[in-house]
């Protein structure tokens, strides 16, 4: 079975929402995409924390099929540190604080077994550390990246050497139009196809994701929820989700992309249900299917009807 490696931060976060609030619980990018790969294939995890992270954080990875030997415990280390405030608009959060710790020398070196690794997530972390990840790897089929405005503004340079270097690039609407500097999405889309990545996914929060590609496009809608207790990682999962299913099923055509879409946003979709990892953890394969049938009738209709002949034509 494939193997997925995922990089990214491992974090301590305090959330408010209008339903709630935690504090100190476990969460970052790596973590929330590791977690989410683990339902489909095994992982590589490469990450950094202090000595104050949780043991049983590691613990509950390694009881899902993912190889912490990647990530570093720096001895007296403070792990990286998030608190975040959500009002009820969940499409984005107030950063109240941020205390990077050790993540902020965060330079990894990949265990030799980590390097054939052929599916993998470069999450939210500086381009740089991206490219040095990609010097790394020996052979990767697959390579899909995550990125954000302050990057894009700050390390435009390296991002577009990534760009260059990666089977996907995931952005939401916004950094869409900061890195193409083009209101139209689909547009936007086509230019950074142009800057070197196979496919773009489009990340719109509430309103699904669009996958593009030179030979497709395909729009899917979030899956419809009642409740939304905390956004927090739901774009990670996402993320993690749809590398995972990729990797299990290992053909990539077109059909595997959309599914893989699918099903991301299903694990997306229990993310949002809680806080933290708990919605996901809980995740069951039954639970998975229902919701992907439900998400697939939303999008499924019958052709026109032949011999149909309009009024005014």
């Amino acid at each position: 079975m494939n193997r997925v490696l995922i990089v990214g931060s491992l974090a301590l976060d305090t959330l408010e929402t209008p339903f709630g609030r935690v504090d100190n619980i476990i969460g970052g990018a790596g973590l929330y995409a590791s977690t989410a790969a683990s339902f489909f294939s095994p992982v590589n995890l490469v990450g950094v924390v202090g000595e104050d992270y949780p043991r049983s954080a590691l613990d509950f990875l390694h009881a899902r099929q993912v190889d912490t030997s990647g990530v570093e415990i720096i001895p007296g280390g403070k792990s990286f540190r998030w608190a975040g405030r959500y009002e009820y608009d969940m499409n984005s959060a107030e950063t109240l604080d941020t205390q990077l710790g050790v993540f902020a020398d965060f330079s990894p070196t990949l265990p030799d077994r980590y390097r054939d690794t052929r599916y993998v997530f470069l999450a939210n972390i500086t381009p740089a550390v991206q490219l040095a990840v990609l010097d790394q790897v020996r052979a990767p089929h697959f390579v899909m990246a995550d990125s954000m405005n302050f990057w894009i503004q700050g390390a435009r340079e390296d991002l577009l050497q990534v760009l260059r270097r990666v089977d996907m690039m995931l952005l939401n609407d916004a950094e869409l139009r900061q890195l193409t500097g083009t209101p139209n999405l689909a547009r936007a889309a086509l230019e950074v196809l142009d800057m070197g990545p196979r496919y773009v996914m489009v990340k719109k929060g509430e309103y699904g994701a669009t996958l593009v590609s030179r030979d497709f496009s395909f729009n899917l809608p979030c899956y419809p929820l009642p409740d939304v207790v905390d956004p927090t990682g739901a774009g990670d999962t996402f993320a993690g989700g749809f590398i995972g299913y990729l990797a299990r099923m290992g053909d990539g055509s077109e059909a595997q992309m959309r599914c893989g879409t699918a099903v991301a946003t299903v694990l997306a979709s229990r993310t949002v249900q809680a806080f933290g990892l708990e919605g996901l953890a809980a995740t069951t394969h039954d639970e998975l299917c229902e919701r992907y049938a439900t998400l697939k009738s939303m999008v499924d209709f019958e052709a026109l009807p032949p011999g149909l002949g309009l009024l005014n034509s």
